[in-house]
């Protein structure tokens, strides 16, 4: 992950996701943010690797 202070962005690069509320997810733990779209990352990752 990239996290860039001055653009208040955070990217991870293995997913795709960009957002631009660095601030909320560092001082108030809106982890939520970044752990739901890697969990559906996850599962439509598990899905494709099933051939569903």
């Amino acid at each position: 992950r990239t996290y860039n202070y001055p653009q208040n962005r955070l990217t991870d690069h293995r997913i795709g996701l960009t957002l631009y509320a660095l601030d909320d997810i560092m001082n108030n733990g809106n982890l939520k943010l970044v752990i739901d779209p890697l969990i559906a990352h996850a599962q439509s990752e598990a899905i494709k690797e099933a051939g569903l």
